[in-house]
């Protein structure tokens, strides 16, 4: 590699080598075009330069620290067989330098995640810390609220341990809904049987299940009945058993859809809750049936409940701070 040193941070400064015992992988550890190395550095400040399967990092003493954790972190994810991409990357350098769940000591970005989801097309890992109480709440909770903006992983998440617990028949059957709410838009009548008046609002859900399972699962299941994706009006008068449900932009609820919704929850079944109580697209003025079910529920045994905030976003990381620009602080 020859690029040019990033400035580093002022403060003491640290010279620490890396050697790696698979120089194989280090293509996928560096990315194309050493990519990732170039996110660390510009991320931390720091300055890596590789020869053979060793890296030697120079920068302010506790980043260059950083970065190795960091390095040494996707390098044991390459081993383990998963991908390294560059949200992966981004999401493990802030998980560097975030405080762990107990909050004394920052988490080491090289230990093995601490919880993971496997379907049938792959692996995935937490990108951040809130992230990682969510996956735990999934696997503990009956019900779980998901609060936060677009990119979090809210529903992605959640249809991940959904197809989790189909394959390992934890459950019967996935229940996927939305209410049929446009997005401050007039579309007008749209053509078609009822499948296709409302398959274009579920479209979200529909992707991240063909991105856990080979499509012709996916197609065979639907038609089978283990896996159900229909707008919420569709719950009305059903007890869901044994059965995975995820409500996702449940901000467009009304208070009396949330209720109903809420109350079709069977035996050894899980409901998740997902929306952003700041991006509420419902006419007129009334009250989101989300905020309300929160208000109402939150802190009753069984349910968890999971904020997330710009600094969650694992898209492409302009999302975060676009995110940030209309909504201003996690903490506004």
């Amino acid at each position: 590699m020859s690029r040019k040193p990033v400035q580093a941070r002022a403060g003491e400064r640290a010279r620490i080598e890396i050697l790696f015992d698979k120089p194989q992988l280090l293509g996928r550890l560096f990315g194309q075009y050493d990519q990732n190395l170039i996110a660390i550095e510009s991320k931390l400040g720091v300055y890596m330069s590789a020869r053979g399967n060793k890296i030697q990092i120079e920068g302010e003493a506790e980043a260059a620290a950083r970065a190795r954790e960091i390095l040494t972190g996707l390098y044991n994810r390459i081993v383990q067989g998963q991908d390294v991409d560059p949200g992966m990357v981004d999401g493990v350098i802030q998980m560097s330098a975030e405080p762990t769940l107990e909050g004394i000591i920052r988490a080491d970005a090289g230990d093995t995640p601490p919880v993971m989801i496997r379907t049938r097309k792959k692996t995935i890992v937490p990108r951040t810390g809130t992230q990682i109480g969510y996956m735990e709440s999934l696997g503990r909770d009956d019900v779980i609220f998901a609060l936060g903006p677009a990119g979090t992983g809210k529903t992605y998440l959640a249809v991940a341990q959904a197809v989790q617990q189909l394959i390992n028949g934890s459950v019967q059957r996935l229940i996927l809904s939305r209410p049929a709410v446009e997005a401050g838009e007039r579309l007008g009548f749209l053509p078609g049987d009822m499948k296709e008046k409302v398959d274009p609002y579920l479209r979200p859900l529909y992707d991240a299940l063909y991105d856990m399972l080979p499509t012709e699962q996916v197609e065979r299941r639907i038609a089978s009945g283990e896996i159900e994706i229909a707008p919420i009006a569709f719950m009305r008068g059903r007890t869901l058993s044994d059965a995975f449900i995820i409500l996702d932009e449940a901000q467009n609820t009304t208070i009396a859809q949330m209720k109903m919704f809420l109350t079709r929850f069977g035996m050894n079944s899980r409901m998740v809750v997902c929306g952003d109580p700041r991006q509420i697209d419902l006419p007129g003025v009334g009250q989101s049936g989300l905020a309300d079910a929160v208000r109402r529920l939150e802190g009753l045994e069984g349910i968890g409940t999971v904020r997330f905030g710009a600094a969650d976003v694992v898209r492409h990381p302009i999302v975060g701070r676009i995110v940030q620009a209309y909504e201003g602080p996690d903490d506004a």
